[in-house]
């Protein structure tokens, strides 16, 4: 770590952090599910806080219509529809060569997510549908595994962080996911870049504190963030719901489906 200072030390500076939470970011790993807008600005975060491992699953290709929002891609991974974990994991590996960057081109589900996750100290949600992040939140709570969701559409996002045991999950707050017909796309609705790389820093963040081993730190909200209108919402998630079909009941039904 000695070697490693000047690199880390004004992290290392913040009490919340010191050198024993660098430490232990050092000691962690975190599986990053899709590096796309979400997940390519915390897959960046995360390197340059020095995260000791990352695992990046995606199986889409860049395209001209990512980059306005999504980093570490540009033109050139555009024209040549580089997939998406390749230019990630190439570009990470540039900006510090200490990570461990395992790009695997794959699309999570239910039949994979356990040996995709294997491995991994917290969970950063980086997709754009709801039935992904059903399915990770089973796992998680099944494997008790810390998680980050978040999501964007147009200027609004949200975040929202689970660890199992301690605090609501996905399911206590969501009882399923929406239908496709009110569940709008980034496709159909627009998105801004600085809305992604606003929320993306927040649950970066929660990755952060979790790995450092800062619990009480972790956030107990879902929020909401506006940035076009410059409102925010928190909205108290508190502790596991009795009732909720996962945390409170053990039925993982979008992980056995």
């Amino acid at each position: 770590m000695n070697s490693e200072a000047g690199r880390y030390d004004r992290q290392i500076a913040f009490a919340g952090l010191g050198l024993e939470g660098q430490r232990r970011l050092r000691a962690g790993g975190v599986l990053v599910v899709g590096v796309g807008g979400l997940g390519s600005w915390m897959a960046e975060l995360l390197t340059r806080a020095g995260v000791g491992r990352l695992r990046l699953v995606d199986d889409d290709a860049v395209d001209r219509t990512n980059l306005h929002r999504q980093a570490l891609y540009d033109d050139a991974d555009a024209a040549r529809r580089r997939p998406k974990v390749e230019a990630a994991a190439e570009r990470l590996s540039r900006i510090n060569p200490d990570v461990q960057v395992e790009p695997i081109r794959e699309r999570l589900d239910a039949a994979n997510v356990a040996r995709l996750a294997g491995g991994a100290d917290a969970i950063l949600d980086g997709t754009d549908n709801f039935e992904s992040r059903f399915v990770m939140n089973d796992y998680c709570v099944k494997a008790s595994v810390p998680w980050v969701f978040a999501g964007v559409v147009g200027a609004e996002a949200q975040t929202m962080t689970v660890v199992p045991g301690k605090t609501a999950c996905l399911r206590c707050v969501f009882d399923a996911p929406p239908p496709v017909c009110v569940d709008p796309s980034c496709r159909a609705a627009g998105v801004l870049g600085p809305a992604v790389a606003a929320v993306a820093a927040v649950a970066a963040m929660e990755v952060l504190k979790l790995l450092a081993g800062a619990i009480e730190a972790v956030s107990p909200y879902l929020l909401k963030l506006d940035l076009w209108t410059n409102r925010s919402q928190r909205i108290a998630t508190g502790e596991p719901v009795e009732g909720c079909p996962c945390c409170g009941q053990g039925r993982y039904d979008y992980l056995d489906a």
